[in-house]
């Protein structure tokens, strides 16, 4: 009796060990960590916002918050944007994830790439729906640069809004 409870302790033990969770690295994500503030001037067609990336469930994902105000322009009165961004790794051998929702009821999963001063998060294909195409880059002076693009084909992208952002360590969500 004794010694079956001894090899049921140690093989809990030893697969505790052998299949515990692992605490995902991050560190292509460690300059966009933080709060960041854009420097749009709040003029008519131009929004102003902040967003931030933190670690969260033990290290386990990466979430982005935006909040974006777009002042009244063109006849369009005042309108806020906000979104959430859950970024988390693939299986083992697979590209990083992440899924957006936004205030506006869209939702977006994307795959990740990367490069050495470049995000890139690109759209699965989704059948009737535009491809898209979120890239921050790491500029000079630590700020980022930040676009969002669309495409029918998955291969020619277009622009549709981009900003530079500096990091801020008081600004709020």
């Amino acid at each position: 009796m004794k010694s079956k409870i001894f090899l049921t302790i140690a093989l809990t033990g030893f697969l505790t060990v052998c299949f515990g969770q692992q605490t995902p690295a991050w560190d292509k994500w460690n300059w966009l960590i933080g709060t960041w503030v854009g420097e749009g001037s709040g003029q008519p067609g131009e929004g102003n916002g902040s967003f931030s990336f933190s670690l969260n469930l033990d290290r386990n994902i990466i979430e982005r918050k935006s909040h974006t105000e777009f002042p009244p322009a063109n006849g369009k009165p005042a309108s806020l944007h906000e979104d959430l961004l859950i970024v988390y790794h693939g299986a083992e051998g697979a590209a990083d994830k992440a899924i957006y929702f936004d205030n506006e009821g869209h939702v977006i999963n994307y795959a990740i790439s990367y490069s050495e001063k470049s995000i890139v998060l690109t759209s699965e294909k989704v059948q009737g729906m535009p491809f898209f195409r979120l890239v921050y880059t790491l500029l000079e002076g630590g700020k980022v640069n930040t676009r969002f693009e669309m495409s029918r084909d998955g291969v020619n992208f277009t622009s549709y809004i981009e900003g530079k952002s500096k990091k801020s360590p008081d600004a709020t969500l």
